[in-house]
């Protein structure tokens, strides 16, 4: 028989010096345990130079010591100890109320798994969120998220929410940085886990913010890509390659490049050859996708990680090199013919330079691939035995 958690509910309060702030908002989560008669439990898992730790104690908060730096980091480190049978996640500098924690609990009765705290649907207070992060930064966000993933949050950023232990134990979250955040959304709505939003309040910050607008903004958007790579990364290159094989054949078979239309023969060719090493990188992208548990391998990801068809890559890339090499060395011989004298030749030298190029990629995309492999593949071959 499973034992039941010996607290209803944990809050994991992730702080970096904010000695200023701690207080306040552990009072406001004990008042709550009290108000409410809830057997809970505050753990602060604190990264500070500071007296927050000191106070946190003091208060008979739970602290420890997070060995690495990041948000994520702070979260997954206080995950493991949390021993409430619901855990709460919430900023220590005092942005968010906490004696709005009962409406968290609220959609639990109707059988939620997780509970967003929405601040674009409550009230954001004067000065709580820079204009950047309001109108620009969070609604973008939330949109790309909303799009690929086919959900429909109102505020992906919040960090005030509410799971379920069970539920907490189905996502294997993994980053450790800004963009946890956005793991956890989309995780949980790949779980399909029963989500819902409640409307809080937002307040401003008396120390100054911790986040980094352009560089967090990033590590959300890259891990967005790195979610759905095919579709953001690879369908484009392939359809810039697709452009630039059009505009190569049909100057190329015009004839007489040199003179009319050198200028859009080079773009074709940048575009084949840029757009074949986008293709490529979202394949690879794909791969630690699903390598790392993000993405199933269906489609098209399914075949270019057989460990075998690997190898048809390389022999493809061999043969781009092998075909570029010859053009290369007809141009030599035709201009040893001519003495080393004039010799216009460029579009099949443009031609030769895609070839390389582009076999130099694909060869080096196998390779890369299949080191990303190795570990798959041994663990698939622990079945065969030796006779």
């Amino acid at each position: 028989m499973i034992a039941s958690p010996p607290f209803d509910v944990s809050v994991i309060l992730p702080a970096l010096d904010e000695e200023l702030t701690i207080g306040a908002c552990i009072k406001k989560i004990q008042k709550v345990f009290h108000d409410s008669a809830i057997n809970g439990e505050i753990i602060v898992v604190d990264s500070s130079s500071d007296n927050t730790a000191a106070i946190a104690e003091s208060l008979g908060a739970r602290v420890i010591k997070s060995e690495k730096s990041g948000y994520g980091n702070a979260y997954l480190t206080g995950f493991t100890y949390a021993q409430g049978r619901y855990i709460i996640l919430g900023d220590s500098d005092n942005t968010y109320d906490f004696s709005e924690i009962p409406k968290l609990l609220v959609p639990i009765k109707n059988g939620a798994d997780f509970v967003i705290g929405s601040r674009f649907k409550g009230t954001i207070h004067p000065g709580a969120m820079t204009p950047l992060h309001r109108y620009i930064g969070n609604p973008i966000l939330t949109w790309m998220i909303n799009v690929i993933f086919r959900t429909r949050y109102s505020d992906t950023h919040s960090g005030f929410r509410l799971i379920s232990r069970e539920a907490l134990g189905r996502l294997d979250l993994k980053t450790g940085g800004m963009e946890f955040a956005s793991e956890m959304l989309v995780m949980a709505s790949k779980e399909h886990l029963n989500i819902a939003e409640v409307p809080i309040d937002y307040y401003p910050r008396i120390t100054p913010s911790k986040l980094h607008s352009f560089a967090d903004g990033w590590r959300h958007i890259r891990f967005v890509l790195l979610m759905k790579p095919l579709l953001f990364v690879a369908i484009p290159g392939l359809i810039f390659s697709l452009m630039g094989v059009l505009l190569m054949a049909f100057f190329y078979l015009q004839g007489d490049v040199e003179s009319s239309h050198l200028h859009t023969f080079i773009l074709g060719a940048i575009l084949i050859m840029g757009g074949l090493q986008v293709v490529l990188t979202g394949f690879l992208m794909k791969t630690y996708s699903v390598i790392h548990g993000y993405e199933t391998k269906t489609g098209i990801i399914e075949r270019i990680m057989n460990y075998e068809n690997l190898e048809k890559f390389l022999v493809l890339g061999a043969a781009l090199l092998f075909i570029g090499a010859l053009l290369g060395i007809n141009i030599l011989i035709q201009w040893f013919s001519v003495s080393f004298g004039f010799l216009s030749a460029i579009s099949t030298a443009i031609l030769a330079l895609v070839l390389i190029v582009s076999g130099l990629q694909v060869v080096l995309f196998a390779i890369f691939q299949s080191m990303m492999l190795l570990n798959e593949n041994n663990g698939h071959d622990k079945g065969f035995k030796e006779t």
